[in-house]
């Protein structure tokens, strides 16, 4: 969100940011007499704009209904009926191959590497390494029931996709305006939602005059939000059968549909590189998830974005570090 929202100030809310955010950030007083909720901007829309976004919102979902219930949908199905007997059968060696690639690999099984290295450590009977990135760690006993594990499972996958979406979101636009590549009015994370909430204009992808949404309060926002992600949620919460109304047929599972709309570049090709790379996936959704802890501290901290906070700590380590921002306040 952080890289497709970007906002056009008013001069007030330029000169406070600018200006004064830090001393607001340190005195907790002031910065809640700032935040006063009768000053913040909910919903400023007339009901005619209101209705116009919602209808815009509900586009996506509506289509995809009314496509799966008229005669062209009708023919993409009995199109996909016709190859998916071939594709269930590609499928199940694909799986077949897909686990002995597991079995062959250091990352899976009995043998792969353990949270604890070679520390001798009592580690759960439950996590027998059948999952990617499954390092022994579960010391709260969160997953004991087969069921609860793969739930949880689904959801680490989950989040670790956004978290890694929304790092680029918060990363890109940042560092594209420190080296003068490309010029956001407000290239920092944080400050979007902000002044979102202060009644300022969003421009999305930073073009001035494309505001979609942007122009109305947080209420119409999150509105538009929840309707756009109907369509997904509902088919995740389906499952992959979801998209065969649509004549798609997904060979994959929940986490890993596959097919040409889930795997274009066709990654999924190799099962043994497969594997491999799923493992990689949960370990860098891991790494951007904690680093997302870090964005949250250092705008809390320092109100910077956590590009400009790097080169802060590269050019002077000893004065710019969080010992001496702690220390400061």
């Amino acid at each position: 969100m952080a890289m497709l929202l970007h906002t056009s100030y008013s001069s007030t809310s330029s000169s406070f940011l600018n200006d004064g955010f830090h001393s607001k950030l340190l005195h907790p007083k002031s910065r809640r007499q700032r935040l006063n909720p009768k000053s913040l901007k909910i919903c400023t829309a007339s009901w005619q704009e209101l209705a116009g976004v919602l209808i815009f919102s509900a586009i996506p979902f509506t289509a995809v209904k009314a496509i799966a219930n008229s005669p062209l949908g009708e023919s993409l199905q009995r199109r996909m009926e016709d190859t998916k007997k071939v594709s269930l059968e590609n499928s199940s060696k694909f799986k077949a191959l897909s686990l002995k690639a597991r079995n062959d690999s250091l990352w899976y099984g009995e043998g792969r590497p353990r949270w604890l290295g070679p520390i001798p450590y009592d580690y759960p009977a439950y996590l027998n390494g059948e999952l990617p990135g499954d390092y022994g760690f579960d010391i709260a006993g969160l997953s004991k029931d087969s069921l609860a594990l793969q739930k949880y499972f689904n959801f680490e996958i989950l989040h670790a996709r956004w978290a890694m979406l929304a790092a680029m979101g918060a990363l890109i636009p940042e560092f594209l305006d420190l080296v003068g590549a490309f010029h956001f009015v407000e290239p920092v994370w944080w400050r979007v939602g902000y002044s979102k909430l202060q009644g300022d204009t969003l421009d999305y992808l930073g073009i001035p005059g494309f505001h979609l949404a942007g122009g109305q309060g947080v209420i119409v926002i999150a509105i538009c939000q929840a309707l756009l992600m109907v369509g997904p949620e509902y088919a995740r919460y389906c499952g992959i059968e979801a998209l065969e109304p649509l004549g798609i047929y997904l060979p994959g599972d929940i986490n890993y549909p596959g097919g040409t709309l889930f795997d274009p570049l066709n990654l999924s090709k190799d099962p043994a590189t497969f594997e491999e790379l799923k493992v990689k996936e949960i370990k860098n959704g891991r790494l951007a998830m904690i680093a997302w802890v870090g964005f949250y501290t250092q705008a809390a901290l320092t109100g910077k974005g956590p590009v400009q906070n790097l080169v802060d700590h590269i050019s002077d380590p000893i004065h710019n570090n969080l010992i001496s921002v702690l220390g400061s306040m």
